[in-house]
């Protein structure tokens, strides 16, 4: 899986760490091996200009994806065809400003985000209540899985 991560923002972020999350998510959402994405970490002033540009609304976001391919996830013992999943815009300034009300750091609001970008890129969506509960359901079982993997508690690894 080829997963770049790009760090724009003018904030300290591991980019390593983003990217074996991303790349975690992709094979757990049964992802062919040869499927790449972009995140790319942007400042807010940027990320305005692109939430006016693409959603039509004023002033800075949290995340944003652009899925290119339209890939979904792999089902039972198939893997999803090649392709580029697509990009996600994600501000860490923003998510700083979230993480004391969710309870905890910036960096674990980053991954949610990332992981909430990645979902948006499979074409998971959080409008109506029934969509919100999968894909919320989805984005918590998979950063329970990513923390435990993280501390080796997950035999398939991180």
């Amino acid at each position: 899986m080829n997963v770049d991560v790009l760090n724009e923002s003018g904030v300290e972020a591991d980019v390593l760490d983003l990217t074996r999350l991303c790349r975690f998510v992709m094979r757990r959402m049964r992802l062919h091996p040869a499927t790449e994405l972009t995140l790319r970490l942007v400042d807010a002033d940027t990320i305005a200009v692109l939430n006016r540009q693409w959603m039509g609304k004023d002033g800075p976001t949290d995340v944003l994806s652009f899925p290119m391919d339209e890939l979904t996830p792999g089902r039972d013992d198939e893997e999803s065809p090649e392709g580029y999943l697509g990009d996600i815009a994600l501000c860490p300034q923003v998510a700083e400003q979230q993480a004391p009300a969710a309870g905890h750091t910036t960096a674990d609001e980053v991954d949610l985000l990332t992981v909430h970008g990645i979902l948006h890129l499979l074409g998971y969506d959080h409008a109506e209540p029934d969509e919100h509960r999968e894909m919320f359901g989805l984005q918590g079982r998979l950063l329970v899985e990513w923390q435990r993997a993280a501390l080796g508690l997950d035999p398939e690894g991180a």
